[in-house]
Order: C-alpha cells, then structure tokens, then sequence
C-alpha cells in the first residue's frame, strides 16, 4: 500500500509540473531561446565573454525589457497599447530641458519619480478613455501617440538638452563592482514586484478581465477600474524606460523611442504572452526584449548591414505569433482540418454544402431588400449614412468660414479650392483602402512604409525619364500587390491579428527600403508625373480630374459591387457572412491588396508632388488615414461607414491643416489636433448601449 501511494505521490508530482510547466511554456521556450543565443555570442566572439561585455549588453537591452514590461501588462488585461514608444520620447525630452547643466549631481529618485510621474499620466489619459468610456484600445492609444509626439516637439524640436551624469552612474553602473551590473538589478526588482503583484488580488483580477471581462464583471470585479490601473500602471514602466535612456544618452531627442514601437510588441509576444490577454507574463518579456538584443548584435558581428534589424524584428514578430498560435484551437489548425474534410468529402463525392448535412448557408435576400426600399425616400433610406457622414461636411465648411475670416481669401478664391482638392488627393485615396480595412474590422499598420517603399522605388527606377515610368509604375504597383497579399494571407491563413500582421510588414518594408536606397534615397520623378501633380489645364491641376474619376470609382466600388457587399457584411459579422455564403478569406485578402495599391498610390503622387522621394515620407499619413474614415463616420469596429462620409473627413482635415499652415502654431500641433479630432469622433459617433 505504501509503495503504492507513493507512487501516487509521485504521478500527482508529476502531473502538476507538467501543468505548471505548460502554463509557463513561453516563458521556459523564452529562456532556452535566450540562453541558445548568448552561446552563439560567446562562440562568435573574438575571445570568452568578460564582465564588460556582459554589463554592456544588459544595459543595451534594459530600455526595451523595461517597456515591454509595461506592454505585457496591458496585453494581459486584453488590450493593445501603441503609445508606448511616444511616452519614453516624452520623458527624455522633459528630463533633458529640465534639467540644470551645471548640476552634476541631480537627485536620482527625483528625477525618477518625475519621469514615471509623467509617463503615468498619460497612462491615465488612455485608460480613462479605454476603462470608462471604453472606446477601442487601438484608436486612443494610435491618437495619444500622435499627441504625445506632438507635444514632445513642443518641448523640444531637436535634438539637444542636458541630464545630469548622476543618472547614469545610477543606472549603468555596478551594483557590486565586477560582479553585478545595475541594470540586471533594476530589472531583478521588477520582476520581483511582478511575483508579488501576480499573487495579489489585482494580479487574479488582471488575468481574469484579459481571459473573460464579462465573466469577470458577473463575479463582482470592477473591470473598468482595473484596466485603469494597468494603463496607469504600464505608462509609469514606459516613463521608467524613458528615463533609463535618458541616463544612457545624457540629453534629449524627441525621436528617441519611434524605433522601439515593433521591438517591444516583438518583445513580449517572442516572451510567450498571447495576444488578447488572459496568459503570459513579463518575465518572458524580459528575456524577449533581449532575444531580440542579441538577435541585432549577432547580425552586426556577421557584418550584416544594420538595415536588417527591422525585417528581422519583423519577422521575429510574425514567426513568434505564429509559433504561440499552434494549437488544435488556432486558426491555422481549423484551416488545416476544414481542408481536410473537404478533400475527405471530395473524395465521397459529397458537394462540400453537403457536410453534416445539408447546405447551412443562410441566403440573404438582398434583391428583395431593394425591392422593398425603393419607395422608401431617398432621406430615409439614406438616413443612417447621413447622420454620420454630415458632420463632417458641416465641420468642414465651418473651418472654410474661420479660414476666410482668419486669413482671407478662401471662399471666392479659386487657388485655394484648387490647392485644397491636390492637397486632399493622397487621403482621398488612402480613405479607399484604410476605410474599406476598417469597415471589415481590421487596421492596416503597413500605410507608412508601403508609401515610403514604393515612393522610393519608382524615383529610383524612373531616374527623371518618362520612358521609364512605363514599366517603373507596374513594377511598383506589382509590389504593392504582393504586399497586400502577404498582409492577407497572413491573416486569413496564419490566423494573425491585423493590427501585429501590419506592424510586422511595416518593420519589414522600412528595412527593405533602407537595403535598396542605402539609406539615401537618390533618383528623381519623370517630368510628366511632376506635370501632372503641379501643372495647370484650364486653371485646374491635371490630378483634381483623376481624383474626382477615382471618387465616383470608390463609390461604386463599395455600394455598388458585391465586392462591397461582402465588406459590410464581414463587417456586420464574420460567422453570419460565411453562413450567407460569402466567402470571407478571400475578400479579406482582396481588401488588403486594395489598401496596397492605395498606399503605393498615394506614394507614386507624392513623388510626383516633391519631385523626388524619400525616407518617412509616408509616416505622417498614418493617423490621418484612420482619422477621416472616422471623421466621415465609419464605425472602427467595422460594418459601419460610407466612402462620401470619408471624403467629407478628408476635406475637414486638409482644411484644418491649410488653416494650421497660414498661422504661426508649431508644426506639432498638427499631430496634437488630428489625435484630439480622431478621439472626438469616435465619442461623439461611438454606438449608443443599448440600455
């Protein structure tokens, strides 16, 4: 009996391990990931690893392991924090033209409390909007970041500024000397406060609303209070992280943390934390941000052009999702068994409507719709799409009236009703593809450098020829194609989000650009591109006609086709769409190479409109993109939104900026204003609760 038991004992041992260790299975395939690359290091060094290399690369990794910290906290709860890069820009700026030049020795735990202080409130700012008016995490934390970056330049436009070299002794010094390095004790401290977090009441409160809030709220969990607390929470480890490079780089830059928005979403997913809340943890994230730490370094010892870091975190990031989705429950695996059983049914001779018998599909009667609507008023047939998309016509021609009063010369001047349709041709066409992205559900993260990229390639194919931009724009246009594929067939396919699929796609295509420009983009656009952006027929630019031919093609497009049809109906609802028969994984591919094709449009005119291409020149067209779909009305959770509603959001904000250009604000305060606008939409037209 005894022998017995104990091996009882020991099977119940063994069975709880075995849990214990699945639940923590990112962190332990973190760990191992992190040790398998520190060998690589130590065997491609030039001798053994000493105590300088190892201080060396815990602080280069400590700023990124710090955010991510703060990320994972978020990801936990199920939300989604795009601000985060934008906060420790913000802190460095504040603590460099703060700080006294001629103190060498400023109070640390200060300066500390002062960076995590700020970057708390701008946590409260987004979990404010997130917890009470629950609004979608993406949209606040995409337009807070806007806002952040506006105000970082307005505090400081350029690089510059002072901190005090206290900080630096502090936080990159040695906690023991020779044996231990600082930032391996910081990060030690925080994972100790993790563990004890974890075990509290808010640490099962924070797995609980990020598996289920709805059955967290039925047991009695405050969830919007929660989630408050992890935004305020992770703001203050994002203020942290600020202040730690601060310490590193001993003064200010206001574009200090842009480059860390992809590493840290790398960071955490590559640490095991799943995408949606509920499991995971920062430890894992810890190892994460340095996975991907060595990752570079081992590139730039191989010599491996440093161009590369953004394609590898990029594809890191996709390969980690992808690695942590594979489960029997994963979109993959249901990919894999639907083909399955349809070869299965194919092979009986069974039609694949025949499986379980009989065809599920619900038909929808949209003809009879019609038939039923057309003596129906156009007012009231119309009436939903009209109260969304007529504010911002309204908006719109009441900036007209300010610019008149304000500057002059707007309401009777043809020039600018000329200069206003050219400047609204790139959002006008970006409203196309982000607008029909969104109206699935979706978002597309990839506009910025899918501008860039194909921008940089046609200067560099077309050299200034027009002969050349026979082929050069087909190739480009062709890129574009493949770009939209990929983004779609890694979300139909793969089962990824939109939201990580883009962002990924969009580190990849930046360092695709940087490899083919050498991070100097040369060549210049044809003559008769440049014609047609900057010239005149009948005092009119030639691209105003091809702007309104494209308007009544997206009109079209989307009420017109069944390819719109089926947009608003994946929109409405993905399972309802597939039981109507509409086929979702393709349409969603479709709507994906569409936003492409749009954004290298929109990149092939702005070669066109400057003369030549550039590096960023398509990151100030992110925001704006998503916010005139907004503007005009479109519901960001999808289903919702009309392509005139959009156009109307696309004049308000090109009048907005005209107006902003004719005064003497800071050119910041456009990132400002688009974030406050895009905030102010989704409140003002958000879907009313019922009840």
């Amino acid at each position: 009996m005894s022998a017995l038991s104990g091996n009882g004992a020991r099977m119940t041992a063994l069975a709880r391990l075995g849990r214990s260790l699945n639940r923590s299975r990112g962190l332990v395939i973190a760990m191992l990931a992190f040790a398998a690359l520190f060998l690589v290091v130590d065997l491609i060094s030039q001798g053994p690893l000493s105590y300088f290399d190892v201080s060396f690369l815990s602080s280069g990794g400590a700023t990124l392991a710090i955010a991510a910290v703060g990320e994972t906290l978020v990801i936990l709860s199920g939300g989604f924090d795009l601000s985060a890069a934008a906060v420790i820009s913000l802190v460095n700026v504040v603590l460099a033209s703060n700080m006294d030049m001629t103190d060498m020795n400023a109070s640390v735990p200060l300066w500390t409390a002062a960076g995590i202080g700020v970057g708390a409130l701008a946590g409260a700012f987004n979990g404010f909007f997130i917890a009470f008016l629950r609004l979608q995490p993406i949209v606040v934390t995409l337009s807070s970041m806007f806002i952040l970056q506006g105000v970082t330049l307005l505090v400081m436009d350029k690089p510059g500024g002072f901190v005090s070299p206290s900080l630096g002794s502090a936080y990159l010094g040695d906690a023991i000397p020779g044996v231990l390095p600082m930032p391996l004790v910081l990060l030690g401290v925080l994972g100790l406060l993790w563990l004890w977090l974890k075990k509290s009441r808010f640490g099962t409160a924070l797995y609980a609303v990020g598996s289920d809030p709805e059955s967290a709220a039925s047991t009695g969990l405050r969830v919007d209070w929660v989630r408050f607390a992890v935004y305020v929470l992770a703001g203050g480890l994002y203020g942290l992280a600020g202040v730690f490079i601060s310490a590193q780089t001993g003064s200010g830059d206001p574009l200090v943390g842009n480059p860390m928005l992809l590493s840290i979403f790398a960071a955490v997913v590559v640490g095991g934390t799943r995408l949606g809340g509920g499991r995971g943890g920062p430890l894992g994230s810890m190892f994460g941000a340095y996975i991907l730490m060595i990752v570079v370094n081992i590139l730039l010892v191989l010599n491996v052009s440093a161009y590369y870091s953004t394609i590898a975190e990029g594809t890191i990031l996709v390969l980690a999702v992808l690695g942590a989705s594979v489960s029997r429950d994963s979109v993959l695996a249901r990919q894999l068994r639907a083909a399955g059983r349809r070869l299965g049914a194919a092979r009986r001779g069974q039609l694949p409507g025949q499986l379980g018998g009989g065809d599920r599909r619900l038909k929808l009667a949209l003809p009879a719709r019609r038939r039923a609507t057309t003596a129906v008023g156009f007012g009231q047939r119309h009436a939903e799409t009209l109260r969304f998309a007529l504010p911002a016509y309204l908006c719109f021609l009441g900036v007209v009236l300010v610019t008149e009063i304000w500057l002059g010369h707007a309401v009777g001047n043809w020039t600018y009703w000329n200069s206003l349709l050219v400047l609204s041709c790139f959002l006008a066409i970006l409203a196309l593809g982000q607008g029909t992205v969104i109206l699935t559900g979706g978002l597309d993260l990839s506009v910025p450098w899918t501008i860039g990229l194909c921008g940089i390639l046609l200067a560099g194919l077309v050299k200034g020829s027009d002969v050349a931009l026979l082929y050069a724009l087909p190739a480009v246009l062709l890129v574009a194609v493949l770009v939209g594929l990929v983004n779609g067939l890694g979300i139909v396919v793969l089962g990824l989000s939109p939201i990580v699929m883009t962002l990924a796609m969009n580190g990849i295509l930046q360092g695709l650009a940087l490899i083919y420009s050498g991070g100097t983009p040369d060549g210049f656009s044809s003559p008769l591109l440049r014609w047609f952006m900057t010239a005149k027929l009948v005092g009119i630019t030639p691209v105003v006609f091809f702007v309104a031919a494209f308007v009544v093609f997206a009109v079209l497009l989307l009420g017109r086709t069944a390819f719109g049809r089926r947009v608003y109906g994946i929109g409405n609802g993905q399972r309802v769409a597939r039981l109507s028969g509409v086929n979702v994984d393709w349409t969603l591919v479709g709507v994906y190479v569409l936003s492409a094709l749009c954004s290298c449009l929109v990149g092939v005119l702005l070669t066109g409109f400057s003369g030549q291409a550039s590096l960023g020149m398509g990151d100030d067209y992110l925001l704006p993109s998503i916010a005139v779909v907004v503007v005009g009305g479109a519901l960001i959770t999808g289903g919702r939104g009309h392509y005139l509603g959009m156009l109307g959001g696309v004049l308000l904000l090109t009048a907005l900026q005209t107006l902003l250009a004719g005064t003497t604000l800071p050119y910041a305060t456009r990132a400002i204003l688009f974030g406050l606008v895009v905030l102010g939409a989704v409140i003002a037209l958000r879907e009313r609760r019922a009840g």
